[in-house]
C-alpha cells in the first residue's frame, strides 16, 4: 500500500480538530472522521463474516449445525454458539432457526485479532431449496474493538444464475441502520447498503479462501448532526485469508466521502493484508490505522 505520509493521532490532532470554527468544521474533513468510518467499516465485515458462516454452517449440517473443514473460522473458541431448535434436532423446511453467538463479557479475540464482547442474535427460515434468503441480526451490548454498536441488519441472500465461466454463488444485500458509540462517547448513526458477493472460494468447503466484493453506499450522522455520504467508487475486496496473518479482511477498494461540497477519499490498499488506509483530502495523504 502506497503511505503518502504517516499520521499519529493523539493530543496534536485532537487540539488542531478542537480549535477549528463551527465554519471550518462545514468545510473541511479530518483523517480522525476517517478513522472512524474505517473502524465502523471494519466491524461491518467482521459482523458480516460472522453471520453468513453461521447460516451458512447451519444449511452444511442441520443437525450439528457445524461444517467439516471450516478452519480457520472467522470465530475463536471464546465463543459459544446456541440455536432454536437445539443442536442434535433436526431441521425441516420452513422451521424459524434462531442464533446466538456469545462473545462473554470480557472480550473475546476474534481469529484476525479483533476483540468482541456480547452477544449477536440472528435469525432466518430455514430454506434449504430456496434461491433466497433472509437473515436478520440483532446486537445484545455488543462490541467491536471498545465501539459498542446498537441496531439490526437484514441481509438477503441470493444465489446467481450460473453460467459455463461464472458458476452460481451468493450475492448477500445488507440493509444497515445501527449506531456505534465510541469510548469518547460520541454516536454515530451509520444508514445504507452494501452488498458483497463472493468471487473466489464459493466451490470450496473452507472460509480461508473466500474473497469478497463490496459495493454500496450509506449516509453516516455525526454527533455535530452533520452527515457524511460514502459511495464505494472502487470496489472493496475483503480476503478471509488474512485471518491468518491477524490482520483486517478489508485489503483493497476506495471509499468516496462527501460532506456538503467537499470530498475525501479513504482508500483501502492494494489487496495486502495489513492495517492501514490512506485518507486523502485537499490533496493531502494520511496513512491511517484501522483495525484491533
Amino acid at each position: 500500500m502506497k503511505k503518502t505520509t504517516s499520521f499519529i493521532f493523539g493530543l496534536a490532532l485532537a487540539l488542531t480538530i478542537f480549535s477549528c470554527s463551527k465554519d471550518d468544521d462545514d468545510s473541511t474533513m479530518t483523517a480522525e472522521e476517517a478513522t472512524i468510518n474505517a473502524k465502523m467499516d471494519i466491524a461491518s465485515d467482521d459482523v458480516a463474516d460472522i453471520v453468513e458462516e453461521q447460516e451458512a454452517s447451519t444449511y452444511s449440517n442441520s443437525i450439528s449445525g457445524r461444517t467439516e473443514q471450516l478452519s480457520p473460522s472467522t470465530l475463536s473458541t471464546c465463543a459459544t454458539v446456541t440455536r432454536v431448535p437445539a443442536f442434535g434436532t433436526a431441521i425441516t423446511p420452513g422451521t424459524l432457526v434462531t442464533k446466538t453467538i456469545d462473545f462473554g463479557t470480557v472480550g473475546c479475540a476474534l481469529a484476525n485479532g479483533n476483540v468482541v464482547k456480547g452477544k449477536i442474535i440472528i435469525s432466518f427460515t430455514f430454506q434449504p431449496d430456496a434461491t433466497t434468503h433472509t437473515i436478520n441480526y440483532t446486537f445484545d451490548d455488543f462490541y467491536h474493538n471498545a465501539i459498542k454498536f446498537v441496531g439490526s441488519k437484514v441481509f438477503t441472500r441470493t444465489m446467481t444464475v450460473g453460467t459455463d465461466t461464472n458458476p452460481s454463488h451468493p450475492v448477500v444485500t445488507m440493509d444497515m441502520d445501527m449506531t456505534a458509540t465510541f469510548p469518547s462517547g460520541n454516536s454515530y448513526t451509520r444508514v445504507g447498503q452494501r452488498v458483497r458477493e463472493i468471487i473466489e472460494g464459493y466451490s470450496t468447503p473452507a472460509f480461508a479462501d473466500n474473497v469478497y466484493r463490496v459495493t454500496g453506499s450509506w449516509t453516516t450522522l455525526f454527533p455535530d448532526s452533520s452527515l457524511r455520504t460514502s459511495t464505494i467508487t472502487s470496489p472493496l475486496k475483503v480476503k478471509m485469508s488474512c485471518i491468518a496473518a491477524n490482520k483486517p479482511l478489508l485489503v483493497q477498494g476506495v471509499i468516496t466521502i462527501t460532506r456538503n461540497d467537499n470530498v475525501s477519499t479513504l482508500d483501502y490498499g492494494d489487496g495486502t493484508c495489513d492495517n492501514f488506509a490512506v485518507f486523502t483530502f485537499n490533496g493531502t495523504s494520511y496513512t491511517i490505522v484501522i483495525g484491533n
